[in-house]
């Protein structure tokens, strides 16, 4: 099994710089108010942002449904990079990774699954959901600017 068989690529360009794009990964107030698909609220129980640490928080979705999710943080690298294992339900890995172009800032996203068909059940939520989730990033950024 190769990568392209279960990983989700979702990539923007954002006009900020990459500093205020690592904080809004990081800060976990800032984190609240654009992860995920539009329409969803969360509620955080721990936010450790540190190689180890957890992140456990419900994702609570527009109709009601309510996600526990459990990751914890494998890398933690200041304005670089953030990896980190989704626990809860499917597993996954998600990588976040920050380059710098001139003052602007690209966000590449990708999401690992570990099972095949767990990652072709979660496609076509995910590729919308990622999406939306990038947007959401962007109007929070355009706020902290």
């Amino acid at each position: 099994m190769t990568r392209a068989e279960t990983e989700l690529v979702a990539s923007r360009e954002f006009d900020v710089p990459r500093e205020l794009v690592f904080r809004a990964w990081t800060t976990p107030d800032l984190l609240a108010r654009w992860w995920g698909p539009k329409g969803f609220t969360h509620t955080f129980y721990e936010c450790d942002v540190r190689p180890g640490g957890a992140w456990k928080f419900t994702m609570h979705g527009p109709d009601g449904v309510d996600y526990p999710n459990h990751n914890v943080f494998v890398e933690v690298m200041p304005f670089e990079r953030i990896v980190l294992d989704h626990l809860s339900g499917h597993e996954f890995r998600i990588t976040a990774t920050f380059e710098d172009f001139e003052g602007r800032t690209m966000v590449t996203f990708r999401q690992l699954f570990k099972i095949k068909e767990e990652f072709e059940q979660a496609k076509p939520i995910c590729l919308e959901a990622n999406e939306q989730q990038l947007d959401r990033l962007g109007r929070v950024l355009a706020d902290m600017a």
